[in-house]
């Protein structure tokens, strides 16, 4: 029973993380009130400041689609290419396909963006881009779909469809 509360408790407060709120304390007390000495996972709380008001200055070449109107302006209207990545956050591939994904995008100097898409939260973009299997990625030049490869990659591969896309 306690540690489920833990990890509802825990939850909530990665939660407010990922939306930026610095709660590294609640995670100190939550620990100590739990005996639970030196995780792994835990991080001094300058870290997380240092972490999030940094990436928060630059302007980040991945994204996160929030509708169809914000799919629309920010992939379609784009004024640089875009590697759609279709996903879903219960797919194993998916998780081992979007950090390599990130990197490579994030070594091309803002010449190609990704714009990450939830399948189970935006049904309606991925069947217009009939996506069938997850993950789907595709490659969006001037508002329209140029290239489509779906499943796990190398890095290679990755890399050449990134190349690719920028020519």
């Amino acid at each position: 029973m306690a540690y489920r509360q833990l990890s509802r408790q825990l939850s909530r407060c990665i939660v407010r993380v990922s939306n930026q709120k610095i709660c590294h304390p609640m995670f100190n007390s939550l620990l100590r009130k739990n005996s639970i000495q030196n995780p792994s996972f835990v991080v001094p709380a300058a870290t997380w400041n240092k972490r999030l008001y940094s990436s928060s200055s630059s302007p980040s070449t991945v994204f996160n689609v929030q509708d169809e109107d914000d799919f629309k302006k920010r992939v379609l209207e784009s004024t640089v290419p875009v590697i759609v990545d279709f996903h879903a956050t219960w797919c194993g591939p998916c998780k081992l396909l979007a950090p390599r994904l990130e990197k490579i995008v994030d070594n091309q100097n803002g010449d190609v963006v990704l714009a990450k898409v939830d399948v189970d939260d935006h049904v309606e973009i991925a069947m217009q881009y009939g996506v069938q299997s997850v993950p789907t990625v595709i490659a969006v030049s001037k508002g329209e779909k140029v290239d489509e490869f779906i499943g796990l990659q190398s890095d290679d591969i990755l890399e050449s469809f990134v190349e690719k896309l920028k020519l």
